[in-house]
């Protein structure tokens, strides 16, 4: 059976996307699960979060032209279970590259059919750029699942409906009708400011179970951990952010039926 497949998407910057995959990654591998994160961003913050430097070929912009495979470029972390395709400043140009070439949202898709049915990887998670290009729409036809983080304020809401209408039109299109959304994170949450509370209520109201029960604490730990390319539970092994992540981790295991 393929490996599942996750994007962790928001189109809006600066919402704690790379930080929710990173993290996320590192806490399902400490469960003892071989996970495989793919860096799709230009800027490349997972890759150097994890410790790890951008190399030029190193990410999957060549494959998604057809020059090499994926296989190749997956790199080893300092974590035991986890593993990056890198990300690298090429992937700017991916999208004037792919909307040249044919059938251009089922690259990398393809690209990551072999990587999928080798039987290595209990999970493989896409780190979307923080826009809705063309690689970050490659990423919803490659997966089964959609993650988005969104944060406690009150511009969240319109950040998901755009989301959730290219959910549709992905779906209706039929570049990939079996797309779902796995679930909803908020994070940089402060439980003493009413705003956050608030925000959240309104996300649960309108997307009831889809948010998941774990909010991600907004913290100085956790915005430190990546300048030292360590995931929080390395960095702070028993701060708050880290608790959440592990507690988000059971329920991403849980959603996904793994065992």
């Amino acid at each position: 059976m393929p490996a599942p497949v996750i994007a962790v998407a928001n189109q809006k910057g600066g919402v704690g996307k790379t930080t929710t995959a990173v993290n996320l990654a590192a806490c399902l591998a400490a469960q003892g699960r071989r996970v495989l994160l793919v860096d799709l961003d230009a800027q490349a913050n997972a890759t150097s979060g994890l410790g790890l430097e951008k190399v030029e070929g190193g990410s999957v912009y060549r494959p998604l032209l057809a020059d090499g495979t994926v296989v190749e470029r997956i790199r080893g972390t300092a974590f035991p279970g986890l593993f990056v395709v890198p990300g690298e400043f090429d992937l700017c140009g991916a999208e004037v590259e792919l909307a040249r070439g044919e059938d251009h949202l089922n690259r990398l898709r393809r690209a990551l059919q072999p990587v999928r049915e080798d039987g290595s990887w209990d999970l493989l998670l896409l780190d979307c750029p923080p826009s809705l290009g063309l690689l970050t729409l490659n990423a919803f036809a490659a997966s089964d699942r959609l993650l988005i983080p969104l944060q406690c304020e009150y511009y969240a809401l319109e950040g998901v409906a755009m989301i959730t209408r290219i959910l549709q039109q992905v779906r209706d299109t039929g570049i990939n009708p079996h797309l779902e959304i796995l679930g909803i994170v908020m994070t940089m949450y402060d439980a003493r400011t009413r705003l956050s509370q608030n925000v959240v209520g309104e996300v649960r109201q309108h997307f009831g179970d889809k948010v998941f029960d774990t909010a991600i604490p907004r913290t100085t730990r956790l915005a430190e951990a990546p300048s030292f390319g360590q995931p929080i539970i390395q960095y702070d092994r028993y701060s708050a952010a880290a608790a959440a992540y592990e507690v988000l981790a059971g329920e991403v295991a849980s959603r996904l039926g793994f065992h």
